[in-house]
């Protein structure tokens, strides 16, 4: 799918939140700039999170709470590390996993260890800032759950 713009990436980012429960892994891929962190900030919205979230690239980790807390880590320095899957371990992610939704910026190849469930979303930005969402499912509910999503975003168009 197609975002035009960063504020339709965050309301995205809302209305996907709808279909998150506790316990779910959402894994968020792109290059630089491509709306990663403002995916992270609608799916908050969405659980209800009222602080600021901003990108945990130094911090790593944050818990933000809301009606679903939301672990909001980010990969990024990790993928230098002589053993980046040790240093996710390190970081705990999977002890609040089953009661909060957690959203980790550049995960993909090192967190996916956390659950045999998750959803990655694959986000583009093209020259003219417009952003592409592919939403690729695997194992759990999943795949039932995007139909859904889709389903509902038809609806509403």
């Amino acid at each position: 799918m197609k975002l035009a713009t960063v504020d339709d990436t965050r309301a995205f980012g809302r209305r996907l939140a709808s279909f998150l429960r506790p316990g779910d892994l959402v894994l968020l891929t792109g290059p630089l700039g491509a709306g990663k962190t403002a995916m992270a900030q609608g799916i908050g919205a969405g659980l209800g999170v009222t602080d600021a979230i901003t990108s945990p690239t130094f911090v790593i980790a944050r818990v933000h709470r809301g009606r679903t807390p939301l672990v909001h880590a980010d990969a990024y320095r990790l993928g230098d590390s002589a053993d980046p899957r040790a240093e996710i371990d390190d970081l705990d992610l999977d002890a609040s996993a089953d009661d909060a939704v957690t959203v980790v910026e550049w995960g993909a190849g090192l967190v996916e260890q956390l659950n045999d469930e998750y959803l990655l979303v694959r986000i583009d930005r093209l020259d003219d800032d417009t952003r592409v969402v592919d939403l690729v499912p695997h194992g759990g509910d999943w795949a039932a759950r995007l139909a859904r999503l889709t389903a509902d975003q038809q609806g509403d168009q």
